[in-house]
């Protein structure tokens, strides 16, 4: 998304719930756009001294950059305040459900609700003006050329 030039409305660190049997809260590092949600895995920041001395390991793939589209988004649900913490739920279209947790303060599920609902709107927004021009575009051709052939006649 980020290449596209969309920018990024927030950043920062949110904790999803794991698809494993465990279930564990797994820190992702996040990046809100105008357009999703990116989950970037957290990179390694403290390696042991022994491995200092060797060349760095190759950038992560993109295949571990997991995107949230909000074409594909269907509802982000509160599921409750709970100690320090929100827990939500992003809902996609397919119906899977993706759980997340942050600290309260942090807001991330008001912020990626009100992104979510901008898009939508700028996409309901752009379709009636695509309906709205498809329609003019096909009684403009027919009009013009009635009237040409009349007069001709």
């Amino acid at each position: 998304m980020l290449e596209s030039g969309c920018k990024a409305v927030k950043e920062g660190v949110l904790e999803k719930r794991s698809d494993g049997l465990l279930q564990l809260w797994k820190k992702k590092r996040c990046i809100l756009t105008e357009e999703g949600l990116l989950l970037i895995p957290p990179k390694q920041q403290q390696q042991p001294p022994s491995q200092q001395q060797q060349p760095p390991p190759p950038a992560e793939p993109a295949a571990k950059i997991k995107e949230l589209h909000f074409s594909n988004m269907k509802t982000v649900d509160c599921v409750e305040r709970k100690g320090k913490y929100v827990y939500f739920t992003v809902v996609m279209a397919e119906g899977k459900e993706i759980d997340f947790r942050c600290a309260q303060e942090q807001g991330w599920n008001a912020a990626i609700t009100l992104q979510m609902v901008q898009y939508k709107n700028r996409q309901a927004i752009l379709a009636v003006r695509s309906t709205r021009q498809k329609q003019q575009h096909l009684a403009q051709p027919h009009g013009p050329r009635l009237r040409a052939a009349s007069n001709s006649a």
